[in-house]
């Protein structure tokens, strides 16, 4: 027989079964009897401040959690009810208190709505925003801290002053926000799923969530210790973050909205490319400022509404690191960034690319200008080792520049070819058209390395010397900037040699008539006492003026004309002796010669017998 004890446990389990089989019993009666639909509708409209509405009476279920589920929901502004929903959901499934339902009363516990969509409209700014309710728990209490904060009462009173009234886990399924405009909808935001925890509203909030947005895919996360004065534009601290495959963001520091405005925290951008996210947000770019890759920045961004400034700022151009400090500020038409930034090495090739046209066989074939309508840029770079392609410099000094039309890149110092190198590319906006001017300037530098960098061998002054090249010029891609450009080429080089040159073979190959290629005679070095050249450009023709290397057999010389963009050659040259490259009087050259051909393939064809040895 059992013991009195194992016979009382055995009465007490029954009698609790019995008790939790009544509650499943009595409360789906209950809540259909007392939990209506009416208050259902008016404890969501007494949250929201919008007058809703519910297609049918709710279902409740009480196993495993008790809910009740109600259809076909909408919110109307109360003083606009003909206005299409705010927000509106197939379904929306009301976690409730099972105690307070046997009193007859609703406490939500938490919320999920099923394919909700939220609506907005384009205010007079240009931002897009619900209308707001006018009223509503959530709405009140946010104004009624609002006047606090306006008031200037101190942070604790404030806190202290709250509104504690529990909200609990508020989570979307498959939502949607569009815009209202014109009687219809725009899909703006799809696939929204995320769930917002807010225990109280004067507790810390959280909110978790992904979207679809412009054909890439949101995760966005958020939490504030004082949500409530953050979203009544108080002081608070605001952690948040937003990943994606075009950009990534961060921020974690404190915030605040009204008077004296300001943002002070760590924040970090991250971007695979620059065009993609460009592209992502809406922002449109100059074609060859697009060509930038990935870029990354991070720092402490702090400021107001006027002006952001990154300090300590770790900056990444395609994987260029460098450190410095940014600006962000808004001028009197268009925003301006602004800063300075230091390289240990730097690869400026993307950096060119926006500043610079590319050829027109390419996607990117110009450079637009009117971007410096939308931003612009001052920002000083320094580099202790850059390159160009296959140009090393060292101790880099350059700005780069968007502003009121103009697009402007300059390096106005840096080490190269064992001397010192300048150059500039400006493109200038103006009514008639656009204008460029490109400047290069070589000091002291090494011919040979030069004419290496730039993929030139045959007939490059081996030896120390300048060089200048200017040409101006309408346009905004290379072909056309050479084809209508003017401007001018000068260089001198003290004594060295001309590469690739073998004068005697070529004296010798000129004797014997016909033409021959200029490879023919390029087994070995010309020395020279010095070299220099003078031309000008005009309308896509180089037309050298003089172009003369010097030596003690003689002096080799060259006039004629260079089209830029068919690369051909038009030239007549010849040899002075000795004796009469000393006398300016003297008699015609030693020999003369006619030069044809293109650039990468040139002929010689004599035009005047060889006279002497």
């Amino acid at each position: 027989m059992p013991s009195p004890l194992v016979r009382r446990s055995i009465w007490i389990v029954g009698i609790a079964a019995l008790v939790v089989a009544l509650i499943i019993a009595i409360v789906p009666f209950l809540a259909s009897t007392r939990i209506v639909r009416d208050r259902i509708a008016y404890e969501l409209s007494s949250w929201s401040g919008y007058r809703v509405t519910i297609g049918a009476a709710p279902e409740i279920e009480v196993w495993p959690t008790f809910k009740a589920i109600v259809t076909n929901v909408s919110m109307t502004p109360w003083n606009s009810l003909d206005h299409p929903p705010i927000i509106e959901a197939d379904r929306i499934e009301i976690k409730l208190s099972a105690l307070a339902a046997l009193q007859g009363d609703v406490v939500f516990a938490g919320a999920e709505l099923v394919r909700p969509t939220l609506r907005l409209e384009r205010n007079a700014n240009g931002g897009f925003q619900p209308l707001l309710a006018e009223g509503g728990r959530i709405a009140t209490a946010i104004r009624d801290t609002h006047e606090m904060v306006v008031a200037n009462i101190g942070s604790e009173e404030i806190e202290r002053s709250l509104s504690t009234r529990q909200l609990g886990s508020i989570s979307a399924r498959d939502g949607r926000v569009t815009v209202f405009s014109d009687g219809e909808d725009v899909e703006m935001v799809s696939g929204l799923t995320g769930r917002l925890e807010w225990p109280a509203l004067n507790k810390a909030a959280s909110l978790k969530l992904t979207a679809n947005w412009r054909g890439e895919t949101v995760a966005l996360e958020a939490s504030s210790p004082k949500p409530l004065i953050l979203l009544a534009g108080g002081e608070a601290g605001l952690t948040a973050s937003v990943n994606s495959a075009p950009t990534n963001l961060s921020f974690d520091g404190k915030v605040r909205a009204t008077r004296n405005a300001f943002i002070d925290g760590k924040a970090k951008l991250a971007t695979p490319s620059l065009k993609r996210m460009t592209e992502w947000w809406g922002a449109d770019m100059s074609a060859t400022a697009a060509n930038v890759g990935s870029v990354s920045m991070s720092g402490r961004l702090m400021g107001d509404a006027q002006r952001l400034r990154l300090e300590s700022a770790e900056v990444s151009l395609d994987k260029n690191p460098g450190s410095g400090a940014l600006e962000l500020s808004m001028g009197d038409v268009v925003p301006i960034v602004s800063g300075t930034l230091a390289f240990d090495k730097l690869d400026l090739r993307p950096v060119l690319t926006a500043f610079t046209p590319a050829t027109s066989e390419t996607v990117a074939a110009e450079i637009d200008p009117a971007f410096s309508s939308r931003l612009g840029i001052d920002l000083r770079l320094s580099a202790g080792q850059a390159q160009v392609g296959p140009i090393a410099l060292a101790n880099v000094a350059a700005t780069a520049q968007i502003k009121n039309g103009l697009v402007a890149f300059d390096i106005s110092d840096a080490s190269a070819f064992g001397g010192n190198l300048q150059a500039s590319v400006r493109f200038d906006r103006k009514p008639e058209g656009t204008q460029a001017e490109m400047r290069l300037l070589a000091s002291d530098i090494e011919g040979g390395a030069f004419g290496a960098a730039a993929g030139m061998t045959r007939l490059v002054p081996i030896g120390r010397g300048n060089i200048s090249v200017i040409l101006k010029g309408p346009g905004r891609v290379w072909e056309t900037i050479l084809g209508n450009g003017e401007g001018s080429v000068s260089a001198g080089f003290g004594p060295g040699a001309l590469s690739e040159f073998d004068l005697p073979s070529f004296i010798k190959r000129l004797g014997e008539g016909g033409f021959f290629s200029l490879d023919e005679v390029a087994k070995g070095t010309f020395p020279t006492d010095g070299a220099e050249l003078k031309g000008t450009i005009s309308r896509g023709v180089l037309r050298i003026e003089k172009a003369e290397a010097r030596s003690p057999k003689g002096t080799l010389w060259l006039t004629g004309i260079l089209p830029l963009t068919s690369r051909g050659l038009a030239l007549s040259g010849g040899i002075v002796p000795p004796e009469a490259a000393a006398d300016q009087e003297a008699s015609p050259p030693h020999a003369a010669f006619f030069v044809g051909g293109t650039w990468n393939a040139p002929f010689i064809s004599p035009i005047k017998p060889v006279t002497g040895d």
